[in-house]
């Protein structure tokens, strides 16, 4: 059976159980430094698109009028939107630029990031996509959107379960887990020619592909050996060297910023536990979260590589927390009125996706690491949505 209940132990350390709690729409209020800023466009469409953007934002507060900065978006084309930002009452001309996109909404959220850089110094993350899963169809598939659910296109047709997408660093791929063959192996989606072709089909089991920094890497689990183990190889899922040899199940594993390390679960302490090991093998070593008996789940901030998120056991359910490794102290940084799991890391380095999840549903939130505010993305209409991405562009 392909060592099918190893794997599905390996499943266990990387998707928690449902807790039975049913989830509504929640938008949890941030509190401490958000900034007052008015929003206004030449068109309702482009408004409500920036609207929607700015609300997702920890360090900003719309407001209808008195905003510390007003921030004014025009249509100019097909894919042409300009921004222009002024400051306090006086209206202090600060910033303008003309910015061009796919598409009149991408170059909207590409403007709406340059005001973002410009007022506060983050890097923006408006225009970067989502890979995630969706039942949508009835069925568990990939796919894409632009981070506020439009420009959305499902990728696969497969029919099974499929698990895990993570994108490429140049956002051109996806790499994702399906059980098409009744197996798990590891696929890969290539937007450009709009192929999915398979990567990984050892003997054994096949899951958890991650991208290296550069692109140039894969890290994955597999068990073609006995055991589920970290492996790496190249882009193409081959010059495989193995990290990990023990009795233990790992899962989940990621680059550090800088591809030297991999950060995965192992479950060599008795219960889920975050480690890491050097990209050209070694000793594993224990980070030291000290907050929970279950961690796992681990992204690597690029933006802030001191910042590591990952699901945390709280209680009887699940939330979000970020180990800091210059303080050595880690905190739980969600409010989830049910789990809240599988978390990613924004472009900026404050926020994080992840999938607030209770017996029946699954939904998309945006999560400020630093006021906790947290903000629904995937519309109820859409129905179950998780396992987010996120795709810089």
């Amino acid at each position: 059976m392909r060592n099918a209940f190893r794997f599905l132990l390996c499943l266990a350390l990387i998707s928690p159980v449902f807790a039975d709690l049913e989830i509504g729409i929640v938008d949890v209020k941030g509190t401490g430094d958000s900034m007052p800023v008015t929003i206004t466009a030449n068109s309702p469409e482009l408004q409500n698109l920036a609207l929607l953007a700015f609300n997702t934002h920890g360090r900003f507060r719309p407001v209808a009028s008195g905003g510390a900065y007003s921030i004014n978006f025009a249509l100019l084309g097909a894919n042409q939107v300009s921004v222009a930002v002024t400051r306090g009452s006086a209206g202090t001309p600060v910033f303008t630029q003309t910015v061009s996109g796919t598409n009149a909404r991408n170059a909207l959220l590409r403007a709406a990031d340059a005001a973002v850089t410009k007022i506060t110094g983050l890097k923006g993350y408006f225009a970067g996509k989502l890979a995630f899963i969706g039942d949508r169809s009835g069925k568990s598939e990939v796919y894409t959107s632009d981070l506020f659910f439009g420009d959305l296109f499902k990728w696969t047709g497969d029919g099974k379960q499929v698990l895990s997408p993570r994108g490429s660093p140049d956002g051109r791929q996806v790499v994702y887990t399906s059980y098409r063959t009744s197996f798990p192996d590891i696929y890969v989606i290539d937007f450009t020619s709009r192929r999915v072709s398979l990567l990984a089909s050892f003997k054994g089991t096949n899951s958890g592909g991650r991208f290296s920094p550069d692109g140039t890497r894969l890290a994955m689990v597999l068990s073609g050996e006995g055991n589920p183990e970290v492996y790496v190889g190249n882009a193409q899922g081959r010059q495989l060297k193995r990290l990990t040899n023990n009795q233990s199940v790992e899962a989940s594993p990621t680059f550090s910023p800088d591809g030297s390390r991999v950060l995965f679960v192992s479950d060599a302490a008795g219960g889920p536990q975050l480690y890491v090991i050097p990209v050209t093998g070694g000793a594993m070593s224990r980070l030291p979260t000290n907050i929970s008996k279950y961690c796992a789940e681990p992204d690597w901030s690029s933006a802030d590589p001191s910042k590591i998120v990952f699901t945390a056991g709280v209680g009887k359910g699940y939330q979000v927390a970020v180990f800091d490794q210059k303080t050595g102290a880690s905190k739980i940084v969600s409010k989830a009125p049910t789990d809240a799991i599988e978390p990613v890391w924004l472009a900026d380095g404050r926020h994080v996706l992840c999938t607030y999840r209770a017996a029946n549903t699954r939904s998309l939130y945006i999560i400020d690491t630093e006021s906790g505010k947290a903000t629904r993305l995937s519309p109820t209409a859409f129905g179950n949505a998780g396992s987010p991405s996120y795709l810089a562009q």
